[in-house]
């Protein structure tokens, strides 16, 4: 495993040439690295081969916390379903996200090998970007997650989208993204004809060890 740094993203490369690339994208307010450490916990083991892209947002004001800048995939104007959303920045968000895509598909990665996941408000992203998609990914994994402008949802899901393999993971006691945010979402996605894997956890607004042995069981059924 070699981890490789820049300013846009760190990059967790396996021992031979990569079969399946993961990009993760993280919470409001952290980074890129947030994730990393959950690399070795997996225990993929070298078979699958997997290169992990941990993209950094870029900081921007946040007006959920006051204006203070931080990173952040796109502004957050409320947590509760009835609130305003910043569908300029989620877009422009989709569009960065877009060219981590296209990055691994130019390093040798189809698009049907490349799962794009993300927790919280990565994970919202996820969703958005990955149920758009013209062309299947090998999955989205929406860790404590919602689901971003879902009005829009019925005439933007594409038929490759509808057909991506989807993990969704959330915790009982999560007091920042309440289990109902990703209920609703899963309810509304099933609705839409989508298999949602859905795993639900003793934990709040974190990742615990039961969920990454879900989330590495599920990776190694996407990736094989």
């Amino acid at each position: 495993m070699k981890v490789l740094e820049s300013a846009a993203a760190v990059i967790v490369e396996p021992a031979v040439r990569a079969g399946l690339a993961v990009i993760w994208l993280h919470g409001l307010g952290a980074d890129g690295y947030d994730f990393v450490p959950i690399v070795p916990e997996l225990a993929l083991g070298p078979a699958l081969a997997v290169r992990f892209v941990f993209p950094h947002a870029p900081v921007r004001p946040v007006t959920l916390n006051g204006g203070a800048p931080m990173r952040a995939w796109y502004d957050l104007l409320g947590l509760d379903r009835s609130a305003a959303q910043d569908e300029r920045g989620l877009r422009a968000a989709a569009e960065l996200v877009g060219e981590f895509i296209d990055a691994q598909v130019a390093a040798g990665v189809p698009r049907q090998r490349i799962v794009l996941a993300g927790f919280s408000q990565g994970g919202a992203l996820a969703l958005h970007v990955g149920l758009r998609q013209r062309e299947a990914l090998a999955g989205i994994m929406a860790l404590s997650a919602y689901l971003p402008l879902e009005t829009q949802l019925e005439r933007e899901l594409t038929p490759a989208g509808r057909a991506t393999a989807l993990l969704m993971c959330h915790g009982v006691r999560d007091a920042v993204l309440p289990l109902a945010m990703g209920t609703h979402a899963r309810d509304l996605l099933r609705a839409q004809g989508m298999a949602v894997e859905w795993h639900e956890y003793p934990m709040a607004h974190e990742v615990c060890a039961a969920q990454i042995a879900d989330v590495a069981r599920w990776l190694r059924a996407v990736g094989t």
